[in-house]
């Protein structure tokens, strides 16, 4: 593909060279067309006043071939019908002179043949004649009398001198025309492309780093310049966005290392610190090497668990675009669920009252959905571990199931010290815990659990809310698609 050149001259430099052309051309254009009429309409009149002199000649009873014609007669009524030079010859029927009239004052025309054939042939038509010697042209009528022809020619160096005259005059007015507006072409293309240079300033803004500024609104959406304002605009709003959010994910990214490098921390350390105190003989009794290996099984079991969230998140974070978390969907009743999640809770903390309900109360009800049964249960799962370790010992919980609003419901809430509105925005953020204080050898987690939570509901295509207030206990809901073909049954 061939490449283009790139224009050596601004926008606004061909812009007003295109302007000058075009209105150059027009004037030259006009002033050509206004001298062919012109030169047409002075010939037609040079044409009619030269048959009228020529007619005039003819008219007997002069006898211009007899000798002593009253030539003088003749001669002066040809010269008040025309001006300028003109010439007056009568000729022999054989088309040679007879005798001279007139005679011109300056180069004669060069007549062609003019036999009485020949005069007939042009029926008295004025035609032009070259000048013998150079110089103006002739207008010529040979006109039939008696016993011979009268030729009768005028020079046109008055009209020759009339369109020159004229020409000088139209292409002085056309310079000026074109310098004035050329001045005014240079002042509206200015003020045209004013707007373009603001497009240019924010342009050279952006290319600095600054996204902030935006081009105003300088003309209607319908416009060229209205759509570009616009498109670049919109263009900066999604450039700004996306830096934005690259920033906000490289922030998320590295307090996510930071916090996953913390919790991963402290179990190898408490592994790294029994070898050590193994190899350094401090364990000399075979229960101080019991107690030892049981803490470095807990503490790797619970770095196994911790390594395998942080895989499970990985996953999910790739699920939208590449499938990184395969879903073995098929149709279930979120009944199941509950109930399975009611005998869990009885059997984690045996003294804790636990009552299945419908949504927000009242009798429990069908909730069908099309789901992966193992990742749900991890959904109920860790909503049974969050409630278990953040409410105290004896406090009720509720398990709530059914469908509202065209959703199937699935919610546990408990009368646990509850959140405040700041905490409940942050509560599924990854490694976001709510008690800091709580110690991690106590039993704390990671804070993995309820962003794993949300992460595989929003992967079932559904959403997790929370309702709390700080000492009034908190409700998690999950609300899932409803699926017509799901089971109608449920372990109660």
């Amino acid at each position: 593909m061939r490449r283009r050149r790139p224009h050596r001259l601004s926008l606004r430099a061909r812009l007003l060279v295109i302007t000058l052309v075009l209105v150059l051309a027009a004037l030259l254009g006009s002033t050509a067309a206004l001298a062919v009429l012109l030169e047409r309409s002075l010939v037609d009149q040079l044409d009619d006043r030269l048959q009228a002199a020529a007619a005039l000649a003819a008219q007997p009873p002069v006898v211009l071939v007899a000798p002593g014609a009253p030539a003088p007669q003749v001669r002066n009524a040809v010269e008040g019908a025309l001006t300028g030079d003109v010439h007056l010859v009568v000729l022999r029927p054989d088309g040679a002179v007879q005798r001279v009239v007139r005679p011109a004052t300056g180069s004669p025309p060069a007549l062609p043949p003019l036999d009485a054939a020949a005069v007939e042939a042009r029926g008295e038509r004025p035609f032009e004649a070259p000048a013998r010697a150079g110089g103006h042209a002739w207008r010529v009528v040979a006109t039939p009398a008696q016993g011979g022809t009268v030729v009768v020619a005028v020079s046109m160096a008055e009209t020759d001198e009339t369109l020159r005259d004229l020409g000088v005059l139209a292409l002085s007015i056309d310079a000026v025309v074109v310098v004035l507006v050329a001045g005014a072409a240079w002042f509206a293309v200015r003020a045209g492309l004013r707007p373009l240079r603001l497009v240019e300033t924010t342009a050279a803004s952006i290319a600095h780093g600054d996204l902030a500024p935006r081009v105003p609104d300088l003309a209607s959406g319908r416009t060229e310049l209205g759509r570009l304002s616009a498109a670049l605009n919109g263009m900066l709003d999604r450039i700004e966005a996306g830096d934005a959010a690259r920033a906000a994910t490289a922030d998320r990214m590295r307090r996510f290392v930071a916090d996953a490098s913390h919790e991963l921390r402290t179990p190898l350390f408490g592994i790294k610190g029994y070898t050590e105190l193994y190899r350094m003989s401090g364990l000399p009794e075979r229960a101080d090497v019991d107690r030892a290996m049981g803490r470095i099984e807990g503490e790797a079991a619970r770095l196994a668990r911790l390594v395998e969230d942080l895989l499970l998140l990985a996953r999910l974070d790739e699920d939208d675009a590449s499938g990184g978390l395969p879903l073995r969907l098929s149709p279930m009743d979120l009944r199941t669920l509950a109930a399975d999640a009611l005998h869990d809770l009885h059997v984690l903390d045996p003294g804790r009252p636990v009552t299945l309900t419908g949504p927000g109360g009242g009798p429990p009800g069908s909730a069908p959905v099309l789901g992966d049964e193992a990742r749900l249960r991890q959904v109920t799962s860790n909503l049974i571990g969050n409630a278990v370790a953040h409410t105290p010992p004896g406090a009720r919980v509720r398990i709530g199931v059914g469908t509202h609003a065209g959703e199937a419901v699935l919610e546990l809430g408990d009368d646990g010290p509850g959140m405040t509105a700041e905490q409940a925005a942050r509560v599924f953020d990854r490694f976001y815990r709510a008690d800091d204080g709580r110690g991690r050898a106590g039993g704390g987690g990671a804070g993995l659990g309820l962003a794993i939570v949300q992460s595989l509901v929003a992967a079932h295509h559904g959403r997790v809310e929370i309702d709390t207030a700080l000492g009034a206990g908190a409700v998690f809901r999950v609300l899932l698609p409803l699926h017509a073909e799901a089971p109608q049954h449920a372990e109660d």
